[in-house]
């Protein structure tokens, strides 16, 4: 069970300029009434990457175990945690099924360690549909990307 103080939403982001490119992320942490907005981003990345990191950058910045319900438009982080694929990747020595290397296997294991860490629930959102958090972490990103591309 969870106190109040220890209920966070988590909105995330990534964006990529050509895949693989300059990229960058965006996360909005909230606890109640608070808000903390991170952004970071890379000269050379994927966008997978990308979604990755803005999960791993605001479980990070908790500072005590949280619940912590994880909004992302990535299927590629949603089905990889909720449906157990990075987990089993991992049990196989970073394998898919097929036999094949599973891709960003130290992004996988940082976010999996964060999650025996947090209580992590995850809610996918259809990006670039006007929901609001997204939205924000979307033109963080973007931002972020455009550190290091060329205007």
């Amino acid at each position: 069970m969870c106190s109040q103080n220890s209920k966070v939403e988590l909105f995330t982001d990534g964006a990529c300029s050509g895949n693989p490119g300059a990229g960058g992320w965006g996360a909005i942490l909230r606890c109640g009434d608070r808000e903390k907005v991170l952004s970071g981003g890379s000269a050379q990345t994927t966008n997978n990457k990308m979604e990755l990191t803005a999960v791993i950058e605001g479980l990070q910045a908790l500072k005590h175990p949280c619940c912590v319900t994880l909004y992302t438009d990535s299927k590629y982080v949603a089905d990889g945690l909720s449906k157990g694929w990075a987990a089993s990747w991992k049990a196989r020595g970073w394998k898919k099924s097929d036999g094949k290397p599973a891709l960003n296997p130290d992004l996988w294991d940082a976010l999996l360690r964060l999650c025996a860490v947090h209580e992590v629930k995850i809610v996918w959102i259809k990006g670039h549909a006007g929901h609001p958090e997204n939205e924000r972490c979307d033109a963080l990103a973007v931002a972020e990307t455009k550190k290091y591309t060329k205007n």
